[in-house]
């Protein structure tokens, strides 16, 4: 079993930044790939970037690729998600969801959300103009 814990979420004016954190425990046992999902009242799951722990290819959605950058540190079973330049539409409950699956299964293509195994808790970002 694996657990994720998401932290970083918090209140910010428009223009502001945050660094969202998703640290994963548990028994991992190999390379696995790693999703933001946002969710905002009323609206289903957007997937917002996506990354692997065993590559260096990285994907966000075109609606935050230029303000979102999402890494990695092995070290710590961790992966971040910075956000600058926030705007009020970024508003959200954010979620990092993970999964064992290859790096090829780990892009655009796959961010259905129902495909990911594990969730953490969602950590609220608000953004007021």
């Amino acid at each position: 079993q694996v657990h994720l814990v998401e932290s970083g979420g918090g209140s910010v004016q428009a223009g502001g930044s945050l660094r969202l954190a998703c640290a994963a425990y548990g028994y991992i046992y190999s390379d696995y790939c790693v999703g933001w999902f946002r969710q905002a009242p009323g609206k289903e799951h957007e997937g917002v970037a996506v990354i692997h722990t065993g590559g260096d290819i990285t994907w966000c959605a075109d609606s935050v690729k230029d303000r979102f950058t999402i890494s990695k540190d092995n070290a710590k079973n961790s992966v971040y998600l910075q956000m600058n330049s926030l705007k009020p539409e970024d508003t959200a409950m954010y979620y990092c969801a993970a999964d064992f699956r290859g790096r090829s299964r780990c892009s655009a293509g796959y961010m259905d959300a129902s495909s990911f195994t594990y969730w953490g808790q969602g950590t609220q970002v608000t953004v007021s103009s």
